[in-house]
């Protein structure tokens, strides 16, 4: 039982170590992916924290989408099954302006994949734009991160085949039906599998974000700390604890869990 345990925080580690982090000068190439009803948090959390980090490091972003222009946090129309409620939609959202398109977005060197209801509107529509830009670049790609059931979409672009993965709780349904091979794990603030990150829904991209940072910059976890100080973010940092698993009762999860994290400001 106690091999068990451990086996996962060793793969985990083991899956650190095999990834490069950046060196202090260097230059980083942050795509983000968006849709038509993306969920704001997935985005404006991990995106709060790298923008913090680009006072002391060189980062460029690309705000990538099917096309160029304004894209909207509120769901488009949604298919709906004869005699069935209406389906899901958010009705209020604010519009981010893509820089790029799938078709022309620069080299990237990492890329960030939201989650919210839009994405199962294009998957309504039969729409797999998304999945074939993800599925076409992650070859080249130092990292691959997803928050919330963005990780459908890299499930569903084959690049979790064969890899451990998380996911929004409130959706795990819905998630577990994308990718083939995929080991979806149900209780996990995120999960490392290789280059490959995945978070639990919505704000533990945040936690995440702060987790991956911490890595990526792991030759100056010093600026890493004063940057979260600096936001007055005090981040989960045990990938395992997942409250929302329990709240939601997720299959598989564990049911033993704790429901509290203690959080502090780090370094303290």
């Amino acid at each position: 039982m106690i091999i068990n345990k451990l086996l996962p925080r060793a793969c985990m580690l083991l899956s650190y170590m095999a990834t490069a982090s950046a060196k202090s000068n260097e230059s980083t190439s942050l795509g983000i992916i968006l849709f038509d009803g993306y969920q704001p948090m997935d985005i404006w959390g991990p995106l709060d924290l790298w923008s913090s980090m680009s006072r002391y490091k060189d980062i460029q972003l690309s705000v990538i989408s099917h096309k160029v222009g304004p894209v909207t946090s509120k769901t488009p129309p949604r298919k709906g099954n004869p005699g069935a409620p209406p389906p899901e939609r958010v009705t209020i959202g604010p519009h981010v302006m893509a820089t790029h398109s799938f078709d022309n977005a620069p080299p990237l060197d990492i890329l960030l994949i939201p989650g919210g209801l839009g994405n199962r509107a294009l998957e309504e529509r039969g729409d797999t734009r998304m999945e074939e830009f993800v599925a076409a670049r992650y070859p080249q790609l130092r990292y691959l991160l997803t928050v919330c059931t963005g990780s459908t979409t890299a499930a569903s672009a084959g690049v979790l085949e064969g890899r451990r993965a998380t996911s929004n709780k409130a959706s795990w349904d819905f998630v577990v039906t994308h990718g083939k091979n995929v080991t979806w794990v149900p209780s996990a603030r995120w999960v490392v599998d290789g280059n490959i990150w995945t978070s639990s829904g919505v704000a533990a991209g945040l936690d995440m974000t702060y987790a991956f940072l911490e890595h990526y910059y792991s030759d100056d976890h010093e600026t890493v700390q004063k940057m979260m100080n600096l936001v007055e973010y005090a981040p989960h940092t045990d990938p395992h604890w997942d409250a929302f698993s329990i709240v939601h009762d997720v299959p598989g999860a564990d049911k033993d869990g704790s429901l509290v994290d203690c959080v502090k400001p780090v370094g303290y």
